[in-house]
């Protein structure tokens, strides 16, 4: 057995707007291991700026995980603590060993059932969001995700206005996603706002790390709270215990390639669970080799949630995969296994 990673940039088909700025590509690396013929592929998706684990370190410490791949799943994934999207990477790499891209079999993969999914609005001018908004509606999305507090927030209101307006909750579920724009007054004052609008919730609308502001903000903003970039780099199960206690979020907002792959997930679900908070699952600019691995794992979970994993189609130059996005929903177009274009890499193949 032995294994080989390269790079891959990915670029984005519009630059996506965010409160951290504008993102025209992302990068992800990816894991081959070759054992007896057989080929188990797996993708470290870090996110520049955003990734716990986007260290100088990142790359040397691929390279060992790949040196090193006899070691397996278990001691590899735990000598990977500090670096959470390399874990995903090889619990995808030797799951595709076993299974090939069917990582988890259901009536999902099997192309029989599919899974809801929101629209996702990138930050921009007011015409450029508008716009976008007028496309997802017109690919049936019934569940909306929309970037706020980079833009003059008047602006965004009008959107939210104009969208109420035309398409009343039983029609049209919003959401928003501050990406910790705000700080905590505001953020209330905000809310107001928003519940007006029946707005689901809001995902970070202060800044992570902030967690005493952060528990003030889910007992006093008038419509409920969703923690994203706050699970970053929470590692130990005590302390995940320890921020969903103290801030008391409705929602958490999982990203599999930030959190520790399927099994990191699969804590804070739990743990979120027993103290009645709600989650969704969100890919994280992955290619579709990821987000194949976090669909299929979210589906066998039963959340019936809106998930965010529409985002297969925002690069020019993805892997192509078996997904479609069709009336808001991601469903498989042909069998998981069959056709993947691995072009793109083929220096590891």
């Amino acid at each position: 057995m032995d294994a080989k990673y390269c790079s891959h940039i990915l670029k984005l088909k519009i630059p996506g707007g965010t409160s951290r700025g504008i993102l025209t590509e992302k990068e992800s690396f990816f894991i081959a291991i070759h054992n007896d013929g057989n080929i188990g592929l797996g993708e470290v998706g870090v996110l520049r700026g955003l990734s716990y684990d986007d260290v100088p370190e990142l790359e040397s410490q691929i390279a060992w995980t790949c040196k090193n791949i006899h070691l397996g799943l278990e001691e590899l994934y735990a000598a990977n603590v500090q670096f959470p999207s390399i874990q995903f990477a090889v619990e995808q790499a030797f799951s595709h060993l076993s299974n090939g891209f069917e990582h988890f079999s259901s009536s999902f993969t099997s192309g029989h059932s599919s899974q809801l999914i929101n629209g996702l609005i990138w930050m921009g001018d007011f015409a450029f969001m508008r716009d976008q908004v007028s496309k997802r509606l017109s690919e049936g999305f019934t569940t909306l995700k929309m970037k706020v507090g980079a833009i003059d927030w008047h602006q965004e209101q009008s959107i939210l206005t104009a969208l109420r307006k035309e398409f009343t909750p039983d029609k049209l579920e919003l959401r928003v996603d501050a990406n910790g724009a705000f700080e905590l007054e505001e953020a209330i004052e905000v809310s107001k706002f928003l519940v007006d609008h029946q707005v689901h919730s809001i995902e970070q609308p202060l800044p992570a790390g902030r967690d005493k502001e952060l528990a003030l903000a889910a007992e006093r903003m008038h419509i409920p709270i969703a923690l994203d970039e706050s699970l970053i780099g929470v590692i130990d199960p005590k302390a995940k215990v320890y921020l969903l206690d103290t801030v008391k979020p409705q929602y958490i907002i999982l990203k599999p390639s930030f959190i520790g792959g399927w099994r990191g997930a699969d804590e804070w679900i739990s743990i979120a669970e027993s103290k009645g908070i709600g989650w969704w699952a969100t890919s994280a600019l992955e290619s579709n080799v990821g987000l194949n691995a976090i669909a299929q794992w979210a589906f066998t979970k039963g959340n019936s949630i809106p998930q965010g994993l529409g985002t297969g189609s925002l690069f020019t130059n993805n892997i192509p995969g078996p997904y479609e996005v069709s009336g808001g929903t991601l469903k498989i177009a042909r069998k998981v296994n069959e056709d993947w274009d691995l072009s793109a890499i083929k220096s590891i193949l």
